[in-house]
């Protein structure tokens, strides 16, 4: 597997003439998404306008303002779907082949709903979607990672769906050698650092769907995360002192909600953005150094994982 900074070499010598290509693509796909944005406004303005003159309802101001957004979003996806797909095969693919030969990338793939579900981490969705698939071996350990979306349905008295985004982010699997007696799940602590140790203690202390509560000794650790456990001696076997602080390590680099669990002989690991990964933003410059450093970074911390972790070490035997 290949160090950040030759990662970081590869890009720049081999894929930036590539990104400048691709960066003239986007600046003339921004402009025609601009023009047709501005007409699309112009024209249903107009039906909205014409159709509330003759039935004064607000109502129908709601109906078309829902329509506006939704048929919006449809146009827009039309539109910048073959540059991302054309980003994708000509940035990202050969990213993650230079990362490391035994990877593989299939971007309209995702992790499969089994392995969301098997994580413990999260209530089962009622439906998902996800891409940017990587899978293969790093270090002797099998990995997998995508972007995946997980959504609940609600219903109200009248029949009418809602969505909920129960996570979206990175979502992490990774074979860990050893098969765990228990289940093991560390979530970020936001009872305890909203509402301070007493009452964050006595909170957490009540989540009786996760098994029992189990503290650890690390106190920067127990300031981030909260652990759950239905075997507390495996537990605090599975996190020493060393993976405490390299899941604190972690979570401080990527600045962005951690899920962890041990289920069974895996690791799972969920990130919470806002944003598919390995997607350009078309109103971004794809030349700048930031958003190239986004990219690399992502990649070399989740496959890092296992180093970091040692996850390829033998240090208990399957059993």
């Amino acid at each position: 597997m290949k160090s950040k900074s030759e990662l970081t070499d590869y890009y720049y010598k081999s894929l930036y003439p590539v990104l400048k290509d691709l960066d003239k693509d986007r600046k003339e796909l921004r402009s025609r998404i601009i023009s047709i944005g501005f007409i699309y406004t112009i024209i249903f303005g107009l039906i909205t306008f014409t159709i509330f003159s003759y039935v004064e309802s607000m109502d129908i101001v709601y109906f078309f303002g829902f329509a506006f957004f939704a048929v919006g979003g449809f146009i827009y996806k039309f539109l910048v779907k073959d540059y991302i797909s054309e980003f994708k095969n000509k940035i990202i693919a050969p990213l993650i082949d230079a990362l490391d030969e035994e990877l593989t990338y299939h971007k309209d793939l995702h992790i499969s709903e089994l392995l969301f579900n098997r994580s413990k981490l999260f209530s089962h969705p009622d439906r998902y979607s996800g891409n940017d698939l990587v899978k293969g071996e790093v270090l002797n350990t099998k990995i997998r990672f995508s972007d995946f979306h997980a959504e609940k349905r609600h219903r109200n008295s009248k029949g009418r769906d809602s969505w909920s985004t129960i996570f979206k982010g990175l979502f992490v699997v990774a074979e860990f050698n050893k098969n765990f007696i228990g289940q093991t799940v560390v979530l970020p602590d936001t009872a305890q650092s909203t509402f301070g140790d007493l009452i964050g203690h006595w909170l957490q202390s009540k989540n009786i769907t996760r098994g029992e509560l189990v503290k650890m000794d690390d106190p920067e650790f127990e300031k981030r995360f909260v652990v759950y456990s239905n075997d507390q001696i495996e537990a605090r076997y599975i996190l020493s002192h060393s993976i405490m602080k390299k899941l604190v390590a972690f979570e401080k680099h990527f600045g962005h909600p951690v899920h962890i669990s041990f289920v069974r002989d895996h690791i799972h690991i969920a990130i919470n953005y806002n944003k598919d990964m390995f997607e350009p933003s078309v109103f971004s410059s794809l030349l700048e150094y930031k958003t190239a450093m986004e990219y690399v970074d992502t990649l070399h911390l989740v496959t890092g994982i296992i180093g970091e972790l040692k996850l390829n070490e033998k240090i208990w035997s399957k059993k």
